[in-house]
């Protein structure tokens, strides 16, 4: 399977992840940095919907992702939300396809849902 990745283009696509039902898979990726494009990569393998944000151009939502689910910045970062809470986090080389989706559990992301 595919992974799509759909980008988190302003706060209200924010806040319809953490009001979805379901896992979400949730990237903090930063175009300019050779750690983050080796994340990047490992998280293309993960098949499914992943909603991204670019953490340079988009430094109000990584703070607003900070406050509203808990979890500290890191760049590159990925959040596996369950129901719109944060249920595992992962950042730099800690983010590899298999923690990412043993953190999934199994559980099928529910669409990313980008901003529209």
């Amino acid at each position: 399977m595919e992974t799509r990745f759909a980008s988190v283009a302003d706060h209200a696509a924010l806040d319809r992840l953490l009001t979805t039902a379901g896992t979400v898979v949730l990237f903090l990726h930063d175009e300019g940095c050779p750690t983050s494009h080796r994340a990047h990569a490992e998280v293309a393998r993960l098949g499914g919907e992943v909603a991204v944000v670019d953490v340079r151009r988009q430094r109000d939502l990584t703070r607003a992702i900070a406050g509203l689910t808990g979890v500290r910045h890191e760049s590159p970062q990925v959040i596996v939300l369950q129901d719109g809470r944060a249920a595992w986090a992962a950042s730099h080389r800690g983010i590899t396809a298999e923690a990412v989706a043993q953190a999934v559990g199994g559980h099928d992301p529910a669409p990313a849902r980008p901003a529209g």
